[in-house]
């Protein structure tokens, strides 16, 4: 006999399966990825994170294995532990600290440009840069520079280039 299949009732919204296989995969994924974020902190950055002991302890461990394999093992495991915790401070903290290395890439490459164009020998980029930032000292600056160049005419070690960096550097810091 052969059964039709308008005896199953393919049409049952009413049914929740909970989430699918694929979603659970993702989650699981996410999680993994997030421990392993986890394992590259330093041992100060993870204090400051107040994790569950039995992670803090994964994560150790983590950080000692060598072997491909047991370490494939170990991030696995450390994916499990976190699908018992509430993520959402963690990815927080760590978004965070993105953040925070953004900003100090952004202010270094500005400090950057301010040595460059101070370099390129044009009078008129220091005038600028004394009208943004008046704390700075024009003499020391033009000593910075003029060593500077003076450097890169004999081809030297740009040692006075570095130390005019960590003079804009202390100036442009925020206050």
């Amino acid at each position: 006999m052969k059964k039709s299949y308008d005896t199953y009732n393919l049409d049952d919204d009413d049914q929740d399966d909970g989430p699918s296989k694929s979603l659970l995969k993702r989650q699981s994924t996410e999680l993994q990825q997030l421990g392993e974020s986890l394992i590259e902190l330093a041992p100060q950055e993870l204090d400051e994170l107040q994790l569950p002991e039995k992670l803090r302890d994964a994560i150790d461990v983590a950080k000692r294995i060598t072997a491909h394999g047991g370490l494939y093992r170990q991030k696995q495991f450390i994916g499990k532990l976190m699908r018992k915790i509430d993520v959402e401070p963690i990815r927080a903290a760590l978004e965070a600290r993105r953040q925070l290395h953004r900003t100090e890439v952004l202010r270094l490459r500005r400090v950057e440009q301010w040595r460059d164009r101070l370099l390129d020998g044009d009078a008129a980029s220091l005038v600028a840069l004394l009208e943004e930032y008046p704390a700075a000292d024009r003499s020391q600056l033009e000593r910075l520079i003029a060593r500077a160049l003076h450097e890169r005419q004999r081809k030297q070690p740009p040692a006075a280039a570095r130390e005019l960096f960590s003079v804009l550097r202390a100036v442009m810091e925020p206050a």
